[in-house]
């Protein structure tokens, strides 16, 4: 998915306030507990497999900036333009909304405009044939984001988390309000007495409650049980399994 452009992640990446990219991904073994994030680079190619590195190859969990990026291009991983046109102009377009005089020039501006375009974090949960499970999620971040922002894509309960006991989730949507809640922890936490299904709608009715709209997720449960519930107009999602593949632009979506 990083090297598709389409996505907000790796290659076509949203663009900061000043008209760069900074990238965020993590990834997640459930059998261990270990996981590892990086946040912040600017020209690796699949920042994904920069989050992997940090996870086999050190004792930490995220790396940031020109560190990250030393460690990945070190490990051998490519640089890469990121840049895609649609993205440019998304960019251009929301300068020129913010500096509007219909427009005050805040934070909140900022989100206003981000929810209305499409610009997601992508993330990918797997259950192997020993009952293992992972997570995975990377992204470009919020469009007109501030220079240096992280948001939870990179971080551990928040972006994404997986254990074998319980189960494995990713979130997409504002970052800040899945940090708050710590979703993905929240999720995979009632999963040890939910099903995933339900897990993914009793969270989204947890978020919705407490910071509004602007969020999505996807469960896997031990039993292979997945589904995508969001508070969003819409949520893209596809599944495999040994018998059947399926994909929607809709999960369950929950109002309340």
């Amino acid at each position: 998915m990083e090297d598709n452009p389409i996505f907000n992640a790796g290659t076509g990446s949203t663009l900061n306030l000043l008209g760069e990219i900074e990238t965020d991904a993590a990834i997640m073994d459930g059998r261990t507990l270990r996981g590892g994030g990086v946040a912040l680079l600017r020209n690796i190619r699949n920042p994904i497999k920069a989050a992997r590195i940090v996870m086999e190859r050190t004792e930490h969990v995220l790396i940031a900036g020109i560190a990250a990026e030393r460690l990945a291009l070190e490990s051998g991983l490519d640089k890469g333009n990121l840049r895609v046109l649609r993205r440019v102009q998304a960019w251009k377009g929301g300068l020129k909304q913010l500096k509007s005089k219909q427009m005050k020039r805040s934070s909140s501006k900022a989100l206003e405009i981000f929810l209305g375009r499409q610009s997601d974090t992508v993330g990918a949960l797997a259950l192997d044939a020993e009952g293992n499970l992972a997570a995975a999620d990377s992204t470009g971040g919020v469009t007109l984001k501030l220079p240096g922002r992280i948001g939870d894509s990179p971080i551990l309960g928040s972006g994404l988390y997986a254990d074998n006991q319980s189960g494995a989730a990713t979130a997409t949507g504002i970052g800040e309000q899945a940090m708050r809640l710590v979703i993905c922890k929240t999720a995979c936490d009632l999963m040890r007495q939910e099903t995933g299904p339900s897990a993914a709608t009793d969270t989204i009715r947890l978020a919705t409650k407490k910071v509004g709209i602007g969020l999505g997720i996807l469960t896997l449960d031990r039993r292979g049980r997945f589904a995508a519930a969001h508070n969003t107009r819409h949520l893209c999602w596809a599944a495999r399994t040994s018998l059947t593949s399926a994909e929607k632009m809709w999960g369950t979506r929950v109002s309340k």
